[in-house]
Order: C-alpha cells, then sequence, then structure tokens
C-alpha cells in the first residue's frame, strides 16, 4: 500500500497508508459511530459529498455482498478513514473484500491514522473540509486544494444520485429463515451486484398483497425505505426529485414519502416547491432529507449542525408514548421547530443533544422523522412508523 495524507481545511494532518483506489478526494469529513454496517453506509446516497471516518477500529472483516448495497450504482461516499482495514474478509455472504469493492468504485481510502483523535478533533472543532491523497506528499499543495474548495453547500448533491427514471419497486425486506425452512446456508443464492445497484430488477411473491399506492421523491433513496414500504403494503413507485406535484397527483397516490438525501436542503428549491403544493392534497411522511425540505416547505428554517449525527446508536424519545427507541441517524441539519410558528408539535426528541427528531403537522396528515426508520444499518426500533403511514 502506498503512503496517504489526510489534510483538513484547518491545517492538521494525518498520515496513513492508502487502500482502495488511487489519487486525491475532497470532501467534508464526518464520522460514524457504528461498529457493523460499513458497506449500507459507503452506498447510502446521504454521504454523496463526503468523506467518512468510521470510529470502530477494524473494519472490512466480513467483507462485501450484493445484497447490502443501499442505493443504485454502489459507492456514494466520496472517501473512507479506518483505524486499520481488513483485506481477507471471512462470512458465508462476502463476494468480495472491502479493498478491491473500493478499487473498482475509484474510491480512495486511508488507514494506519489514529481515527480517535481524528474523531475529537472533528467533535470539538466541527465537520471540515478535507482532502486524501496518494498523489501527492506535501501537506501545504493539499492545504491549498481544500481550501479553495467552495464546500458541500454549493452543489447540489441530489440531482447527481437521484433516480432519471419513473420505476417500480417490489421488493420486501430480507427475511432470514435457513433453520427453519431446513436449508444450508452454503446452499442459498446470494444476490450479484448487478442486480443489487439496479433498482429496476428487483420483485417479490407478495405483490398480490400490495394494496396502496405509494410515490416516493428519490432525493437519494435509500433501498431499505422501499424494502419497508412493501412489507407496510404498498404499491411503490418511484419517482425523479425533480418530478413535478402535478404529475405526481395524476397518477393519485394514497400517499407521498420524501426519502433522505444528501447536502443542504436550502439548495434543493425544486422539492421545496413541489412540496408546498402536494401538502394538503395527499398524506406525507418525510425521513431525513425529506424531513427538512417539509420543514422549509412549511416556511421554516433549518440550520447545521456542529459535526452531524451520524451512527447506528442515537436514542430517540417518542414523546407521544414516552417510549426511547435507539435510532440509525445520518444528518448534518436539522428543522428549526420554533420557526414554524405552531403549524406542527415536535414529535420526537434526541437524547444525546435535544435535537428535534420528529413533527407532525397540528392539521394536515403530515408527518416526519429526522432519523431513519429502515435502519440499514441500524437497529429496528423506529421501523413501525411505516405501518403508522399506512394507517
Amino acid at each position: 500500500m502506498s503512503k496517504a495524507l489526510l489534510v483538513l481545511s484547518d491545517g492538521i494532518v494525518f498520515e496513513g497508508e492508502g487502500f482502495g483506489s488511487e489519487g486525491e478526494t475532497i470532501a467534508e469529513v464526518v464520522f460514524n459511530t457504528s461498529m457493523t454496517g460499513y458497506q449500507e453506509i459507503l452506498t447510502d446516497s446521504s454521504y454523496k459529498g463526503q468523506i467518512v471516518t468510521m470510529t470502530y477500529p477494524q473494519i472490512g472483516n466480513y467483507g462485501i455482498n450484493g445484497e447490502d448495497i443501499e442505493s443504485q450504482g454502489g459507492i456514494k461516499a466520496e472517501g473512507f478513514i479506518v483505524k486499520e482495514v481488513c483485506e481477507f474478509p471471512s462470512n458465508w455472504r462476502s463476494q468480495t473484500s472491502l479493498v478491491e469493492y473500493m478499487k473498482k468504485s475509484n474510491i480512495v481510502g486511508i488507514q494506519g491514522i489514529d481515527t480517535r483523535a481524528l474523531t475529537r478533533h472533528l467533535r470539538n472543532h466541527g465537520a471540515q473540509m478535507g482532502i486524501i491523497s496518494t498523489a501527492d506528499s506535501k501537506p501545504e499543495s493539499l492545504l491549498e486544494k481544500v481550501r479553495k474548495h467552495p464546500g458541500i453547500s454549493a452543489f447540489d448533491f441530489v440531482k447527481e444520485v437521484t433516480t432519471k427514471k419513473i420505476y417500480k419497486w417490489e421488493e420486501g425486506c430480507w427475511k432470514w429463515q435457513p433453520a427453519a425452512a431446513g436449508v444450508e446456508s452454503s446452499k442459498l443464492k446470494i444476490k450479484n451486484f448487478k442486480d443489487s445497484e439496479s433498482a429496476t430488477q428487483l420483485s417479490t411473491s407478495n405483490s398480490q398483497l400490495l394494496t396502496k399506492k405509494v410515490i416516493v421523491y428519490d432525493f437519494g433513496i435509500k433501498f431499505n425505505i422501499l424494502r419497508n414500504l412493501v412489507d407496510a403494503g404498498f404499491d411503490v413507485t418511484v419517482v425523479p426529485a425533480q418530478t413535478p406535484a402535478e404529475k405526481v397527483l395524476e397518477i393519485n397516490p394514497d400517499g407521498i414519502v420524501l426519502s433522505n438525501g444528501p447536502g443542504d436542503p436550502q439548495i434543493v428549491t425544486y422539492a421545496i416547491e413541489s412540496t408546498k403544493k402536494l401538502m394538503g392534497k395527499k398524506p406525507i411522511f418525510g425521513i431525513c432529507l425529506g424531513h427538512q425540505i417539509l420543514g422549509l416547505a412549511m416556511g421554516g428554517r433549518t440550520y447545521k449542525l456542529k459535526f452531524g449525527h451520524h451512527g447506528g446508536n442515537h436514542p430517540v424519545k417518542d414523546l407521544s408514548t414516552g417510549r426511547v427507541e435507539i435510532t440509525s441517524q445520518n444528518h448534518n441539519y436539522c428543522v428549526d421547530i420554533n420557526s414554524l410558528k405552531g403549524q406542527v408539535r415536535l414529535t420526537h426528541k434526541n437524547l444525546f443533544d435535544s435535537s428535534e427528531e420528529g413533527m407532525q403537522h397540528v392539521e394536515l396528515p403530515i408527518f416526519s422523522v429526522q432519523h431513519h426508520p429502515e435502519a440499514g444499518p441500524g437497529p429496528n426500533d423506529s421501523a413501525h412508523l411505516f405501518k403508522r403511514f399506512s394507517e
């Protein structure tokens, strides 16, 4: 492995070894506290424009498979930072190593640095732009490059990750049943990468049970959101992010889902305008970026968190039941509930920093959450929200 440097915009330099592809990548550096799920994290479109640091020390030990990809086209993160990468994975589902998958995807990574020190620095000073390079060994020139970068708020990443055409989704959540069914795990068929990275070839034997039509706006949709909607009884149609509200209303769905996605929500003005036209016409469920878009469509404000919420262990309190749910999260922005002037009531609260995590419109059939009820990776404590939407 070649020498690699990580240089942050405030001048901090980390030296390590490169893995994956050779070259350079500039993006916002964030950290994720999940112990597992690196494949789902890398392929989550919400990480477009970001370099992900894993706080867990060894990453890659169970390899990569074709079933745990979360978006069309595979990896969306711009780079990957780990303490130690495992080059020789061991798992019955593994089809290739993390290193080989990143090479194939042209993603630059760095290992061998003190990820604890990096995480503390980001926690204390905030998420910031950074550059990983295996091509340039001069910190001064790398610092100059990263400081010339305009930052993630200058880009509309949603247009880069959204689907280009309307498609149907029919696959439900994966159910583990070999032991009960008497099937040996070695004989189970694992979906290949070509099928997993394309959202147009999937099917399920449960399609006859789908009774309600839902339109899902793809701002960077995770496949597991679509699977959970199918399990909740929805006939799912996915549309591009710039689909006009009028076209959606012509389809006449029973409900509308605004998906997760990357970047600053204030950039996607077309989505905000479409949402304004849909409010009051159909029930709406927003997730992550979709939640933020709803807040802006109601005339509210969003603000950027110091270092964001990225991980699978965030406790969130459901204020209506008092129940605490451990959630999967991946966002840098939040809705300022107070800016909505009584239009909504707060439904969920983050117990780490008391930030808002969910809202319900006081008059219209609209609700949304900042966290990820579909998990993938992470706990399923909030998966009941999909059933709530169907009811």
